[in-house]
């Protein structure tokens, strides 16, 4: 993320500049952040993840989004862009908006080094406010790892992956996805 506007703005005022804006601005509680450009890696592992997911899930309950589409976070009135999502279908809007979701399983976030502390921290806290999430991928796109955060009944259970040879088990999604073809065309 890089600076923000000053100014502190109603919700109503960030949405009109985010249906006119040719970049993506997030929504923190008053504040509008411009989202920085990603890497050629970043797109490559968000245009990877996103095609495994769709592949694996097709014809089924589930539905995978893009960054495009906005998770709106009530209880911190935050309106963020995921690098993807996975739902439950149907997929629930925020009221009348079409440009806002709101009850995402599965959430992905590829990491940069401007983005990676939020993401890890005060992001996965507010993510963990929305009652039907239940897993979180967070992926490095300067080497192998890949994260996983699985809700259980006690909290919330660790577990990484360093290996091209390995794969995650989604229990929310009942899939399974191959370390190596979420980096396919990764050059480290």
């Amino acid at each position: 993320m890089i600076a923000t506007l000053q100014r502190q703005h109603s919700l109503d005022e960030y949405r009109a500049i985010a249906d006119i804006s040719e970049e993506k601005c997030e929504y923190h509680d008053g504040e509008i952040i411009k989202m920085a450009g990603g890497t050629i890696n970043h797109s490559r592992i968000g245009r990877n993840i996103l095609n495994l997911l769709d592949n694996k899930l097709r014809d089924t309950e589930f539905e995978v989004i893009n960054s495009d589409l906005r998770l709106w976070i009530p209880e911190y009135r935050r309106g963020v862009y995921p690098d993807a999502m996975v739902f439950a279908k149907p997929v629930q809007l925020n009221g009348d908006r079409q440009d806002e979701v709101l009850n995402p399983l599965l959430i992905v976030e590829v990491l940069s080094t401007s983005t990676e502390e939020f993401d890890r921290t005060d992001k996965f806290r507010m993510y963990r406010s929305i009652p039907s999430f239940c897993e979180y991928l967070l992926i490095r796109q300067n080497k192998v790892l890949v994260e996983r955060f699985s809700k259980q009944e006690q909290g919330w259970l660790y577990s990484d992956f360093d290996g091209l040879d390995q794969a995650i088990n989604l229990e929310s999604l009942q899939i399974q996805l191959a370390i190596a073809e979420i980096y396919r065309s990764i050059n480290f």
